[in-house]
């Protein structure tokens, strides 16, 4: 007789839980990055070369941050559990045809 393999479909929904609470803390780096770091134009005097570009540089890492790296995070997060809630709903549903057989 063959080995028999069991899924804990309540350790899946658990995941899936986790992933979605993760997902809805991500709102605050994700806020911070696009609005908490705001480099009022003036800020770092004026009429001078390096100002533009120390202010440019800001504006490029601060898009960097919020598209790059906070957002390739929360598309990462949201895409498994989005396949980890799909996988625990193959499974009860497989679970259900079999105890209807």
């Amino acid at each position: 007789m063959g080995k028999e393999y069991g899924v804990d479909l309540d350790a899946l929904d658990q995941v899936v839980k986790e992933l979605n609470q993760v997902l809805k803390d991500m709102g605050g780096p994700k806020d911070k990055a696009k609005n908490q770091t705001f480099l009022p134009d003036g800020a770092l005097g004026k009429g001078f070369e390096e100002r533009d570009r120390m202010h440019n540089a800001h504006n490029q890492m601060k898009d960097y941050i919020e598209q790059n790296i906070v957002g390739l995070i929360e598309s990462m997060i949201d895409d498994f559990g989005k396949k980890s809630k799909q996988t625990k709903d193959h499974y009860e549903d497989a679970e259900h045809e079999n105890t209807m057989k």
